[in-house]
C-alpha cells in the first residue's frame, strides 16, 4: 500500500480552499513569512508540543500555542511564521488555531523506501516495511535516536521519551514501523507515535515498486527525461507470491513521443525485471505524457508516473508571461519577504537580487542556477516553484531590488522568459527606538537603575535555540553553488558549507562576549540563567581558532608581543596584561556588548570576579570609534523583537558617557563631549525608512528650526521659530524618495537621511 488518501469532509474541503494556501505552496514561503493551512493531524500530545499535519499535497510541522489542544487525526485550520528548526520546516509558534473536529477519513501511511524519506516527504506519515533494529536492545527512558536497517543501508528512529516505546524492550526481528519524517541537521528521521507505530512485519502477497534509473518513484510521481532516448525502468516485487503485470498505457499531450518496452507477464516474489522507457520528441520545447503500468497489486492499479522530455532544440518550453505584482509584504530591518502573481505556462520562477540599484542582468537558457549564484550584477535570492521569497543576509537601511523570471525545465534544460520580469525594490528599515526611552534621562543620577529597569525583565531565549534564531533567521549567508556561509565575528572568517548548518560539523560556537566565567552567577548554564542566554551577548565564533584562543581574555588593543593570530583576530599583551583583540569592524560591538550586560546584570568590571580585567576605557574608545553600523543595527532590531529588549548602547552613544562600568556608578559631567558632537549623537528619526509619518527628536534637548531637501538639493520644507521635543512630518506631504533634514537645537546644527517608500 503506497498511496496517502485523504478524504476531507465537506466542511474541512471547503474550509481548505478558503486557507491562504495549500501545504506543498506553504512550504516554498520564506522564513519568517506567515502561512495559514488547513490539513489532517498525525498525532497528538504523545510528541509533546509538536504536531504534524498533511493534507493531499504535503505535510508541515506546527509548534506550540493554541496548536497544543489538537488531537490526532483532527482537521485544523492553522496561522503562524516559518521557521527551520535544525533543517525541520515548522510553523512556529502557531498564533492561531480553528479545529473542525475529527476527520473523516484519517490518513493511510505511505509505504516508502529509505531513500524516499527527504524534504518532499517531510512531516508525513509513511512506514518503512521489512526492517530490523540495530543492535536491538531496551528504548531508553528519555528523548533518544536510534537506527533501523533495510539490510543496505540505515535510518534513524527518533524516540519519544513521552511516548509509551521509551524503556521497552526493541523488536528482534524484522517489523513494519511507522512515523512521521522529521529531521535532525543533515539527517531524515521517522518518528513513531507509540508502540501501535512498530510491529511484526508479514510480507504481503504481492507489492508492486517502480525505480527508473536507480530511484524508486512512488505513485503518481514525476520523472524528467530531459533529452534521453532511453531511461531504465525497473519493476519490483517485493512480496512472496508472483505479481501479475498487465502491461501499461501512455496518455497525455505528447503521448506519442514515449514508448516503453513493458510487456504482460508474471514477476516472482522478491523478484525485479528491467525494461526501458523510450522518447523520441516530435518538436521543439517541452513534452508529456504519462505511463500507466497495471498489476494485481489493487491499491496500485495503474501504477501512474508523469514523465516530462524536452524537444530537439534541448530546451524546455518558454512560458507566455512572466509574474507581475511584486510586493514585499514582510518588511523589518533584519529581513524582508517577497511576493508575487504566477506567471503563465510557468512551472517555476528565479529570483535575482541586488544592493543600490536596478539589475541590469538577466538568466541565461540552459544554465541551472542554485540560490546565491552571480548572474550578471546580481545574485539568486530564489529558485522554485513558490510564488514568495526571503532572501538571506538583509541588513539595515539597504535599497534592495528584485527581477522575477518564469521558466520551465531542469538539469541544464531550462529556458527562461527574459522578457518583462516582475521588478521592484523597497527599502530595509532602520532603528524603531520609538518611545523605548521616554523618561530615561542622561542628567539623572538613576540613569543606571533606570537602564536596567528598562530592559529587565525581558522574554528569555535558551542558548540551545541560538541556531534557530540568530544563525537560521540572521547570521547565516547565500554563496554560490547553493552552499551557505557564517561569518565569525571575532576573526572575520566566512566559513561555507552545506546546509543545514551545525555546530559541531563546522566547528563553531556560540561566543559570550561578556565571558561567562566573568559572571558572578558562574556557572550560569544549569539550569540556564538569563544572563548566560542573552542574543545580545552572543556571536558566532570559530570554535578552535578564536572561541579557544580569546577563552576568558579581556579585550583590548595588542601593543606589546603577539602570541596568536588567526585573520583579524590576535591574542597578546597590552602592556602587562594578556588581551584579546578582534577585528576592528567588531570592536564597537564587542563593547557594546559587555556594556549591555554590565547594566543588565549588575556586574562590575572592578571587583567581580575575572572580568575585573577588562578596562572599561577600552571598550568606550572601542564603542565611540566604531558606532552601531547597518549590520549591528539590523542585528538589534531582531533581538529586540525576540527578547522584546534592547541594548542602550547601540540607540544612544550618549549613554556610556554617563556610566563607570568599573562599578556601575553614575558619571555626572559624562564624557565632555563637544556642543555638535552631542547633537549629533542625540539626534533619532523613526521610522527609517516610512510611508505615513516620520519623528524627529534630538534627545534632552528641543528643536528650534528644521529644512528638509531632496536628492537633487531642492529645499522642500523650512520651518523656524518653533520650540518643540518633537517634529511630526507627514509622508504624503514629502513623496517618495530620500531626503537630507537639518535640525537645529539651542546647543547646534546636524544632519540626517530620512527615505519615504
Amino acid at each position: 500500500m503506497k498511496k496517502v488518501i485523504l478524504i476531507f469532509s465537506a466542511i474541512t474541503l471547503s474550509l481548505l480552499t478558503s486557507a491562504q494556501t495549500d501545504i506543498a505552496n506553504a512550504r516554498t514561503f520564506g522564513a519568517g513569512q506567515t502561512v495559514t493551512v488547513t490539513g489532517v493531524t498525525t498525532n497528538g500530545s504523545e510528541l509533546g508540543s509538536i504536531r504534524y499535519i498533511q493534507d493531499a499535497t504535503a505535510g508541515i510541522a506546527g509548534y506550540g500555542g493554541p496548536i497544543t489542544g489538537a488531537n490526532r487525526y483532527d482537521s485544523i485550520t492553522v496561522t503562524g511564521p516559518l521557521i527551520e528548526f535544525s533543517g525541520l520546516l515548522e510553523i512556529s509558534i502557531v498564533t492561531s488555531m480553528t479545529n473542525h473536529g475529527p476527520a473523516v477519513i484519517q490518513p493511510i501511511p505511505l509505504q516508502i523506501p529509505f531513500s524516499s524519506a527527504n524534504e518532499d516527504m517531510e512531516s508525513q506519515l509513511v512506514e518503512f516495511q521489512n526492517v530490523t533494529f540495530v543492535n536491538p536492545t531496551t528504548f531508553a527512558s528519555v528523548n533518544s535516536t536510534v537506527e533501523v536497517t533495510d539490510g543496505v543501508t540505515n535510518f534513524d528512529v527518533r524516540i519519544n521519551g513521552s511516548t509509551n516505546i521509551a524503556g521497552t524492550a526493541m523488536p528482534t526481528g524484522p517489523i513494519t514501523i511507522t512515523g512521521l519524517v522529521g529531521q535532525f541537521n543533515a539527517n531524515y528521521q521517522i518518528v513513531p507515535r507509540d508502540l501501535n507505530d512498530i510491529i511484526p512485519y508479514v510480507a504481503p502477497a504481492f507489492e508492486i515498486n517502480i525505480l527508473v534509473e536507480g530511484t524508486t518513484i512512488l505513485t503518481n510521481g514525476n520523472y524528467f527525461v530531459g533529452n534521453s532516448s532511453a531511461v531504465n525502468l525497473t519493476i519490483q516485487n517485493l512480496g512472496s507470491t508472483d505479481l501479475n503485470i498487465l502491461g501499461y498505457t501512455m496518455t497525455g499531450v505528447d503521448a506519442t513521443d514515449f514508448t516503453s518496452t513493458i510487456s504482460s507477464g508474471t514477476i516472482a516474489g522478491s523478484s525485479d525485471q528491467a525494461y526501458t522507457i523510450n522518447y523520441t520528441p516530435s518538436g521543439n520545447g517541452s513534452h508529456f505524457a504519462t505511463i500507466e503500468i497495471g498489476s494485481n497489486d489493487t491499491d496500485e492499479d495503474p501504477y501512474i508516473i508523469n514523465l516530462e522530455g524536452v524537444g530537439t532544440d534541448n530546451l524546455a518550453t518558454e512560458p507566455t508571461i512572466n509574474p507581475s505584482g511584486l510586493t514585499f509584504p514582510l518588511l523589518e530591518a533584519y529581513t524582508l519577504g517577497g511576493q508575487y502573481t504566477a506567471g503563465v505556462g510557468a512551472s517555476k520562477y528565479l529570483v535575482l537580487w541586488k544592493n543600490g540599484s536596478a539589475i541590469t542582468t538577466a538568466p541565461s537558457d540552459g544554465f541551472s542556477y542554485m540560490r546565491g549564484d552571480v548572474i550578471g550584477d546580481s545574485k539568486v535570492a530564489y529558485v522554485g516553484a513558490g510564488t514568495s521569497f526571503t532572501p538571506r543576509g538583509i541588513i539595515a537601511n539597504q535599497d534592495y531590488y528584485f527581477s522575477v523570471y518564469a521558466f520551465n525545465g531542469a538539469g541544464g534544460f531550462e529556458n527562461y522568459l527574459t522578457a518583462s520580469p516582475a521588478t521592484g525594490n523597497t527599502t530595509s528599515l532602520g532603528e524603531d527606538i520609538g518611545s523605548y526611552y521616554s523618561g530615561i534621562s542622561i542628567a539623572s543620577p538613576t540613569l543606571v537603575s533606570d537602564l536596567n529597569a528598562l530592559i529587565n525583565p525581558h522574554t528569555m531565549i535558551t542558548y540551545f535555540i541560538y541556531k534557530q534564531t540568530m544563525m537560521s533567521e540572521f547570521e547565516i549567508k547565500d554563496t554560490v553553488g547553493g552552499q551557505s556561509y557564517v561569518t565569525c565575528a571575532l576573526s572575520g572568517e566566512r566559513m561555507i558549507f552545506d546546509d543545514p548548518f551545525d555546530w559541531a560539523a563546522n566547528g563553531y560556537s556560540r561566543e559570550h562576549t561578556f565571558a561567562h566565567s566573568w559572571m558572578t552567577s558562574w556557572p550560569a548554564n544549569n539550569p540556564e540563567q538569563p544572563e548566560y542566554n542573552d542574543q545580545h551577548n552572543l556571536y558566532p565564533a570559530n570554535l578552535a581558532q578564536a572561541n579557544t584562543p580569546r577563552s576568558n581574555l579581556p579585550l583590548g588593543d595588542i601593543d606589546g608581543n603577539i602570541i596568536f593570530t588567526y585573520l583579524g583576530g590576535s591574542v597578546g599583551f597590552m602592556g602587562s596584561q594578556m588581551v584579546y583583540e578582534p577585528r576592528d569592524i567588531h570592536k564597537g560591538n564587542a563593547a557594546r556588548s559587555i556594556m549591555y550586560m554590565a547594566i543588565a546584570y549588575g556586574f562590575n568590571l572592578n571587583g567581580d570576579l575575572n572580568s575585573d580585567k577588562q578596562e572599561q576605557t577600552i571598550l568606550k574608545d572601542w564603542h565611540f570609534n566604531d558606532l552601531p553600523d547597518n549590520y549591528e543595527i539590523a542585528r538589534h532590531e531582531y533581538i529586540n523583537d525576540l527578547q522584546g529588549n534592547r541594548n542602550p548602547f547601540i540607540d544612544s552613544v550618549d549613554y556610556a558617557c554617563f556610566i563607570d562600568f568599573d562599578d556601575n556608578s553614575f558619571v555626572v559631567n559624562g564624557c565632555q563631549l563637544s556642543i555638535e558632537e552631542q547633537v549629533e549623537n542625540n539626534l533619532v528619526i523613526f521610522p527609517v525608512p516610512s510611508n505615513d509619518k516620520v519623528f524627529v527628536q534630538v534627545n534632552d534637548t528641543e528643536i528650534t528650526a528644521y529644512t528638509v531637501v531632496d536628492a537633487q538639493g531642492r529645499q522642500v520644507l523650512s520651518v523656524s521659530g518653533i520650540n518643540a521635543p518633537l517634529v511630526e512630518l507627514s509622508a504624503s506631504s514629502l513623496g517618495i524618495g530620500t531626503y537630507l533634514i537639518t535640525v537645529t537645537t539651542p546647543y547646534g546644527s546636524t544632519q540626517r537621511k530620512l527615505i519615504i517608500q
